[in-house]
């Protein structure tokens, strides 16, 4: 059964590197506009020049601002702005409430040329309220690596960014590579149970989660479920008996955590359940809890490699992924390394 995760990481790994073909059209008729493939698979056309955009989701504003164009952003969902320090230059922005679901009275008020979203957020009625105004709604998840640097490379395009868009795709791909060549000779994957947010739900194939296990050299013992966050019961876990626990947490403002109470209280919860100190993961101290900035998203990268550390420490004792964090938020994000994503 493991041997198969071996074709399913050389599968998810060609997806992240064969980008550069697809996706992306000119559009012949009128050569102000492109046409784009969104994450729902439809084509999209996009009038150019893009000038002013509302950006829901901070996945989208952070590749936004690695593209340095954040300029162009005239609004933010809420949540952007209570994280003043991660979003210096853009938590003075107009908000358009919630990411999953804004006030569209407010962005029609601010006049953007385009919307971004999540694929399945906010609802489809969205494209019924804009299209009146002539707002365009780009829907780009930004959260799968497998999808990740063909994104990247469609809102390059789109923001006249290309230049900075391929620095972003050479520096990701360059990383990756340089963990699947560690791994792929690799024999013995340890069983890893990947908890997320919500208690006792997992990640299945189709998650993020799923994705960076198994791009990390770990077996996700949800592999066989076919829905992305199947939820599980305690009896399911303790009969799997996983060598490591990845738990997944939405705190937010991690970058401005000094103290690793809230992580490590979150530890104590999972290390506390009944009779799960009977499985490997436990008895071996192989809990990890890791926060969602790096879980998935741009920085799921970042995730992977604590991950493929974690895993396999013989192979990746040279890896530092908090170096490879500071890299990347000084290089693509402007702004220095501080803050706690994981525990212990």
């Amino acid at each position: 059964m493991k041997k198969l995760f071996s074709v399913q990481v050389m599968v998810i790994f060609l997806f992240c590197l064969v980008v550069s073909a697809g996706g992306i059209t000119a559009d012949k008729k009128r050569e102000e506009s492109i046409r784009i493939k969104d994450a729902m698979g439809r084509s999209v056309e996009v009038g150019l020049p893009v000038k002013r955009m509302v950006v829901l989701t901070s996945d989208a504003l952070e590749v936004i601002r690695a593209l340095k164009a954040d300029d162009l952003v005239v609004g933010i969902n809420t949540g952007i702005a209570r994280d003043p320090l991660f979003w210096p230059g853009l938590k003075d922005k107009p908000t358009v409430g919630r990411w999953m679901e804004p006030n569209y009275e407010l962005i029609v008020e601010l006049n953007p040329d385009i919307i971004i979203g999540y694929a399945r957020h906010p609802s489809q009625d969205m494209e019924k309220k804009l299209a009146t105004f002539g707002i365009t709604v780009l829907r780009l998840d930004f959260y799968k690596i497998r999808t990740l640097l063909k994104e990247v490379e469609i809102l390059g395009r789109i923001l006249e960014r290309k230049k900075e868009a391929r620095q972003l795709t050479d520096w990701y791909r360059k990383k990756m590579n340089f963990m699947q060549e560690k791994l792929k000779d690799i024999n013995d994957r340890p069983d890893v149970y990947v908890e997320s947010y919500s208690k006792y739900h997992t990640t299945g194939p189709g998650s993020g989660g799923h994705e960076i296990c198994v791009l990390a050299g770990g077996y996700n013992i949800a592999s066989n479920f076919s829905i992305p966050y199947p939820q599980i019961t305690p009896e399911w876990v303790l009969a799997k008996n996983p060598h490591v626990i990845i738990k997944a947490t939405s705190l937010s403002n991690c970058y401005s955590m000094s103290h690793p109470d809230p992580l490590q209280s979150i530890r104590n919860e999972i290390m506390a359940r009944p009779a799960w100190d009977n499985i490997r993961a436990l008895q071996d101290d192989k809990v990890y809890v890791m926060a969602s900035d790096i879980w998935t998203g741009p920085r799921a990268i970042i995730g992977t490699s604590y991950m493929a550390k974690w895993f396999h420490p013989d192979i990746f004792r040279n890896l530092d992924p908090e170096e490879l964090h500071r890299e990347y938020l000084e290089k693509f994000q402007g702004i220095k390394y501080q803050g706690l994503y994981v525990y212990p």
